[in-house]
């Protein structure tokens, strides 16, 4: 009888994650699917994208599509733009978030909880609450149309802070007090001793800091007017204004967007899991 009832559990724990498996597969295919199309589109003959009954498959494959858009669209600039903003924005979103989030966390300051818990509110604030007031700001002072009004935007981030605070809490404080007592500064335990040990959580915020300025497209369209400053997500909105039938070609750009941030998570997607771990920002 003990036989049947370790037999039967068994069985039932198998099926259960064959059915987790399966799940889990078929919310993959459905996330995946609309990437799929669009890769395959432009690969296409243009008068196949929107074909009913769709076809997935090309009858014929245009590779050559990849080199056409290049000469069609400034590609360059846009993606060098784009890349620009995501690295800048990212390494100083990291160092103010991380330098920030040391202070909240290992030193002891009148008011720090509150001054915390405010800080961290304006995260439930939304941007287009203040755009007005930020873009008159920098008007006055002359940063339109110029990179410095996308940099100074986004150099501070309350997110940042919060997630690197969450890990910080988790070292234990007597490293910071024995590095006191040994002379050394703030600054220097903060890039000495609390960076090295945050190397999971600074990727995780990297990588979400990459993608989100990568992905900005108010921003770029409220500040930046030059062509010559456009972003991808500005130069696509321009490229599908002026071959707006042609849509093998945009389906080709709409690819070459989205590929250096696939790139960024696959080659930091270990990091990126291990650090949103460890900043007990689970689920």
């Amino acid at each position: 009888m003990d036989g049947t009832r370790v037999s039967g559990r068994a069985v039932g724990r198998a099926v259960g994650r064959v059915a987790g498996y399966a799940a889990m597969a078929v919310v993959c295919a459905f996330i995946l699917l609309p990437f799929v199309w669009m890769v395959l589109s432009s690969l296409k003959p243009n008068n196949e994208v929107f074909m009913v009954p769709v076809r997935w498959l090309p009858s014929t494959w245009h590779w050559e599509h990849y080199a056409q858009i290049w000469t069609k669209a400034d590609m360059g600039t846009w993606l060098l733009n784009t890349v620009f903003f995501a690295v800048v924005v990212m390494l100083l979103q990291v160092a103010t978030g991380s330098f920030a989030a040391y202070g909240f966390s290992k030193i002891a300051f009148p008011g720090r909880n509150t001054l915390f818990l405010v800080y961290v509110a304006t995260m439930a604030v939304p941007w287009q609450a203040y755009m007005i007031p930020q873009f008159k700001m920098l008007s006055v002072i002359g940063l339109n149309d110029t990179r410095w009004s996308i940099i100074l935007l986004q150099a501070f981030g309350a997110f940042g802070v919060f997630m690197m605070k969450q890990f910080y809490d988790t070292i234990p404080d007597e490293l910071a007090e024995a590095a006191r007592l040994d002379g050394m500064s703030e600054f220097g335990i903060w890039a000495r001793i609390i960076v090295p040990l945050s190397g999971p959580s600074i990727a995780a915020l990297a990588i979400i800091t990459f993608t989100n300025t990568w992905n900005d497209y108010m921003g770029p369209l409220l500040y930046l007017r030059s062509p010559d400053l456009y972003t991808i997500q500005l130069g696509l909105k321009t490229f599908i204004s002026q071959y707006d039938a042609d849509y093998a070609m945009i389906m080709t750009g709409s690819v070459l967007s989205v590929l250096p941030i696939l790139v960024v998570f696959l080659l930091g997607q270990k990091q990126f899991i291990e650090g949103i771990a460890t900043s007990g920002m689970k689920g």
